[in-house]
């Protein structure tokens, strides 16, 4: 394994750091600034409309940089961010550090995607993608418990210290182990932009939003479903989401060596997968072994969806793969947002906690139907995708 898949996902790490631990550290964050619930909220909020709006506007800005470069300047926005909130006097100058840190989510995962790809063989290429979003999914197993506790020990601005050296850290390794070709240091923003004129890409966009709304509808609202229905102590909370975060890395790994070996079957089989299993968790989260097994596989099946459709949409624009590559990102949290608010639509209409389970399975299935649609397509375009070729015949 190239040692620059390790440094990008340490990035990956730290990125993921960022955007989940505050859920854990909310109640101090709010208690120092002396705001409301709400009002801090927007913290997480504003993270996530940061994300959407860097993942397709910064890309935009940093394409004609080489691709090494971009990353290194994007980790160094990531510290600035982190440092700003760590320091932050008021809570509006925490919320523009979030912003600030947000703003790199998008074009670093969007880019790192075709890095990580660029590092190995081709028919390794969905594989390196998962093992650059393995930090994203240990930053949910072991960083935002062991950040949410440091947090509480030594204050929450001891978390913000921590993940801006991990940041520090991880530009020096990309900066040391990262090696790419020469061709592939000379993107242009106006042939990044046309791939957007692929029905492919397009159709890759809609599964994300709908594949991974399906997800975290449910993901948004488990807390709820895990005490007031399965009836754990909410206690017990970080250490349940423990095991979900064990699920998502065993699943992204599976997950990315499948996608290699036949991506659209894999696509089809985890989208299918997905549905099923929040379905079954529905009708059974009212038995705590049956609610630890939803648990488990809500992440593994879920996460194992990750790097298949971050290799589809990189595959259907194979001369201009970045700016593809960040859209994607985008629409994971286009879905998140789409899942969530769904989700508090039933919630708020009465029909109870596992509703969000429900609607999570329900947007899995359209995605399914979609995949089928879409690889129909496929199969009658003049030029499908090199990549996928050979798996569409």
């Amino acid at each position: 394994m190239p040692l620059g898949l390790v440094a990008l996902a340490l990035g990956g790490f730290g990125i993921g750091l960022t955007e989940f631990v505050i859920m854990g550290l909310l109640p101090e964050v709010a208690t120092d600034f002396g705001v409301s619930e709400v009002t801090a909220g927007w913290l997480i909020t504003g993270y996530a409309l940061g994300v959407v709006v860097g993942a397709l506007g910064l890309t935009a800005a940093v394409t004609r940089l080489p691709r090494r470069t971009a990353l290194m300047g994007l980790l160094v926005l990531f510290v600035v961010g982190n440092l700003t909130s760590a320091l932050a006097p008021t809570y509006e100058v925490m919320l523009a550090g979030r912003v600030v840190a947000a703003l790199c989510h998008g074009a670093f995962f969007g880019i790192g995607s075709v890095v990580a790809a660029g590092l190995v063989a081709p028919e390794r290429k969905a594989g390196a993608i998962a093992i650059m979003f393995t930090g994203l999914t240990l930053a949910n197993v072991l960083g935002v418990p062991f950040g949410t506790f440091l947090g509480q020990q030594l204050g929450w601005r001891s978390t913000f210290y921590a993940i801006s050296a991990i940041g520090v850290v991880a530009l020096v390794g990309i900066a040391l182990l990262v090696r790419l070709p020469v061709e592939q240091e000379a993107p242009s923003l106006r042939r990044e932009l046309g791939a957007f004129r692929a029905r492919q890409v397009w159709w890759s966009l809609v599964l994300t939003v709908l594949g991974f709304g399906g997800m975290f509808g449910a993901f948004s609202y488990i807390a709820y479903t895990l005490t007031e229905v399965s009836g754990f102590a909410s206690s017990s909370i970080p250490w349940l989401l423990v095991l979900m975060g064990l699920g998502l890395l065993v699943g992204n790994l599976v997950g990315g060596r499948a996608a290699d070996r036949n991506l659209p079957r894999t696509l089809l089989v985890t989208l299918a997968g997905l549905t099923v299993v929040l379905a079954a968790f529905a009708a059974g989260a009212d038995s705590r072994p049956a609610a630890l097994a939803g648990l488990f596989l809500l992440g593994g099946v879920g996460f194992a969806t990750v790097p298949a459709l971050q290799m589809r949409v990189m595959s259907y624009a194979p001369d201009a793969p970045t700016m593809a590559s960040s859209a994607n990102i985008a629409a994971f949290n286009l879905g998140n947002a789409l899942g969530a608010w769904l989700g508090g639509l039933t919630i708020g209409a009465g029909l109870g906690f596992t509703s969000p389970l429900w609607v999570g399975s329900a947007l899995a299935g359209l995605a399914t139907v979609v995949m089928l649609v879409a690889t129909a397509d496929a199969r009658r375009s003049a030029s499908p995708s090199p990549i996928l070729e050979g798996a569409l015949s």
